[in-house]
């Protein structure tokens, strides 16, 4: 399943992650905040960075490398909260 990210408004997906967020404790706030993706990974990034820039990226690939960006997204924005939160 491919996260439809961009679609989603601000206040939707505010409203789905923040009970996520809120059910955390410091703990796992702090892990949040440092989670890192692998070098395997970030290299796949890269690759794919590169032949979207070059526009050679094949369908499969596309698919591929927006949900790669949907997940980081994803992910920065659960990093956010989580600073948010440990701040208060």
């Amino acid at each position: 399943m491919v996260l439809a990210l961009r679609s989603m408004s601000t206040a939707a997906l505010d409203g789905l992650l923040d009970p996520l967020a809120f059910s955390l404790d410091a703990s796992a706030l702090r892990q949040i905040i440092e989670i890192r993706i692998s070098p395997d990974l970030q290299e796949r990034v890269d690759y794919f960075a590169k032949r979207a820039n070059d526009g050679e990226l094949t369908p499969d690939e596309d698919a591929e490398n927006e949900a790669l960006i949907d997940g980081a997204d994803l992910i920065t924005i659960l990093k956010l909260k989580a600073q948010r939160l440990l701040a208060v």
